[in-house]
């Protein structure tokens, strides 16, 4: 019977995040894959888990790949971790993860910590609808091009970037995106977490008079900002949703469309359209 792989997610920071799940996981695994064993050591020494590791990384992924598939399918279970949070969120993973599903070996996630999730949940931007782009591109003109063609996506776009391409990015997104609002989150769960927020010429002018930019860094940035609140007709309403009913929808996600496209409270497109008739 093959084992099981086991996606653990683990501290970005503070220590105290790691689960009891995740650590008896590590603690029951026949083999631990992980980014840099000397990290994975560090995080195991602390919990008192065992090192059974095996290195898992960008460089060896397609070669390593198939060696955990054969362990998996012997029999073994195999916990897969990064060196900071979720695993295959901009880290390695997918190509191993997309093949032990496609041979029939049990895929289980193990949720935690996401450096991405967690800056998104406290900067104060929108989270209903939001795009994760993993790294911006290194060089300005890619980056730009890459802004441009997320520029009209409704929805607030969270990157990571390395602490020396922060002030670059940023001149880059007021070059594409203006004043749109901007939260630079960095060292989120350690010591010296922060949240910087303002446009990216502001986020930028505070950045540039301290000098460097330490830590990993989280980009988010916002929708274009709101118009001025549009009235709509309780006639305008009935007939949006009539219409949604007619191509199949039920009444009540016609309503919840209509409300989520005007950017209107659920309740107040119920109140406006009333009973059906």
């Amino acid at each position: 019977m093959a084992g099981t792989l086991y996606i653990v997610a683990t501290p970005i920071g503070n220590l105290a995040d790691m689960s009891p799940r995740a650590v008896q996981t590590l603690r029951e695994a026949a083999w631990i894959a992980c980014e840099d064993t000397r990290q994975t050591h560090k995080l195991l020494e602390h919990f008192g888990i065992p090192a059974r590791t095996l290195s898992y990384h960008e460089h060896n992924e397609a070669e390593r790949s198939e060696e955990l598939l054969r362990r998996l399918e012997d029999g073994d279970s195999v916990a897969l971790v990064s060196d900071a949070g979720t695993p295959l969120i901009s880290d390695p993973g997918y190509r191993l993860v997309k093949k032990a599903a496609g041979r029939g070996i049990a895929v289980v996630p193990v949720p935690g910590p996401t450096a991405a999730m967690a800056a998104l949940s406290a900067s104060g931007l929108e989270t209903d609808r939001f795009y994760f782009g993993g790294f911006l591109p290194r060089k300005s003109g890619e980056r730009r091009r890459t802004l441009e063609a997320l520029k009209g996506l409704d929805a607030t776009l969270v990157f990571y970037e390395a602490p020396h391409r922060l002030l670059e990015s940023l001149r880059d997104v007021e070059a594409v995106m203006g004043s749109r609002p901007v939260v630079v989150a960095r060292e989120v769960t350690k010591v010296h977490e922060e949240f910087l927020r303002g446009t990216a010429a502001q986020v930028s002018a505070e950045l540039e008079r301290r000098g460097a930019v330490r830590g990993e860094v989280t980009l988010l940035i916002g929708r274009t900002a709101e118009p001025a609140e549009a009235s709509f007709t309780e006639g305008e309403l009935r007939s949006e949703v009539e219409r949604l009913e007619r191509e199949g929808m039920a009444r009540m996600d016609a309503i919840k469309q209509v409300a989520w496209r005007r950017r209107l409270a659920k309740r107040d497109v119920y109140r406006a359209v009333g009973e059906k008739r």
